[in-house]
């Protein structure tokens, strides 16, 4: 091992909850370190549409969203595969930001702020017995290292090789036998509304599409891993064969120019119910539960989730709560502000996908639209 470094709070995973953390910790003068495995910036499959509820916390880490020219996003549309479409107003709507552009700003941020920020640096273990004790992996080197920390934060997001070390719950429950699902994202330039967040279903599956920066889209899908293994891994053949199933969506595929660099893919992603709190680290955005895609808020709820985590860390860092009491603390919290919208948000996703129910869900949306407004709120929070 090298050098043993000491810090007040040891963060794993540098994506929106973890990077948001740690510049409000370093912000209340605690040193904190980040590992992330990747390199800033880079490509995250994300449907990259955050909620205003949002917008002010960004600004208060320092995030200049009003001169960032991003789009503003008021209308949602639903289709079936049918060709079903209902379209509606958002209550609060939201923007559009790259994560590629996201991401690699609130770095940044951190860096300024003091944050060590280790990136191409892999958590391999974490153990705590008066401290907690991080080994990592320096991959762009090979070397090996640990840092002590009086607290230790959990934001790798949806898997890590943790959750197999600590042995989560969540894996243990029959894990194989639940639906998983992959997503795939491009960007995308097209002839499509500024102001629109759209949702295409189809069997298996659906496809958000809403305006990012520099007038691209992202066009981001989430469909059974099953699909994709009937095609033999072959993204293109997929596509034709069961995303064109929806004539919107055929119609906006066959148009669109995809950009370099892309696909971007993830697998394995499962929305099964996690613990806010393992081995005494906080688990943070989709490392403590996975809302899914369809509800449009889980970048919220990354953020919403280290802002709780702050204070909880920051009560117990200053002496006036202990491990425990913190534990509990935000375990509450975070019962509090997310439970009912992950429930609401699992029980969305075993209705569309289906397209018997997908279109009789659009189809009474588009008669009754006070229903659709309510299933929105259900989804989503206030401004924190």
């Amino acid at each position: 091992m090298t050098t043993t470094n000491t810090y007040d709070v040891a963060i794993i995973g540098g994506g929106l909850a973890g990077l948001a953390l740690s510049i409000q910790l370093a912000k209340m003068n605690y040193r904190v370190v980040v590992f992330e495995k990747e390199k800033f910036p880079f490509h995250k499959v994300c449907g990259e549409y955050i909620s205003m509820e949002s917008w002010g916390f960004l600004h208060s880490l320092g995030l200049p969203l009003a001169e960032m020219d991003l789009p503003r996003i008021s209308k949602l549309q639903v289709t079936s595969p049918s060709g079903t479409s209902f379209t509606g107003a958002l209550p609060l709507g939201g923007f559009g930001i790259s994560r590629y552009l996201l991401d690699a700003s609130l770095a940044a941020i951190a860096r300024r702020s003091g944050v060590v920020l280790l990136e191409q640096t892999k958590a391999e273990g974490v153990s705590c017995r008066d401290n907690f004790l991080v080994t990592y992996q320096d991959m762009a080197n090979g070397t090996r290292g640990e840092v002590v920390a009086r607290a230790c934060c959990a934001a790798y997001g949806k898997r890590s090789n943790l959750d197999t070390v600590w042995k989560r719950s969540f894996l243990q429950k029959g894990f194989k036998k639940r639906a998983n699902y992959v997503g795939v994202k491009y960007h995308v330039t097209a002839t499509l509304p500024n102001d629109l967040i759209a949702l295409h279903n189809f069997e298996h599956g659906y496809c958000g599409i809403s305006r990012i920066e520099d007038g691209k889209y992202c066009l981001c899908y989430m469909t059974r891993s099953e699909n994709l293994k009937a095609f033999g891994g072959d993204i293109g053949a997929m596509e034709q064969a069961i995303l064109y199933s929806n004539p919107h969506l055929k119609r906006i595929l066959t148009r669109c120019n995809r950009l370099d660099s892309f696909p971007v893919t993830i697998a394995q992603i499962n929305f099964v119910r996690k613990n806010a709190v393992e081995n005494g680290v906080l688990m943070i955005g989709d490392a403590a539960g996975t809302i899914p895609p369809l509800c449009g808020n889980g970048m919220s709820m990354a953020l919403h989730g280290s802002k709780l985590a702050a204070s909880c860390l920051d009560a117990f860092l200053s002496g006036r709560s202990s491990q425990k009491e913190m534990e509990a603390h935000y375990r509450a919290l975070w019962n509090h502000h997310f439970k009912r919208r992950l429930w609401m948000g699992r029980k969305l996703q075993q209705c569309f996908g289906r397209s018997l129910l997908t279109n009789i869900f659009v189809a009474t949306f588009k008669r009754f639209p006070f229903l659709a407004r309510g299933v929105i709120r259900q989804t989503h929070g206030k401004p924190f």
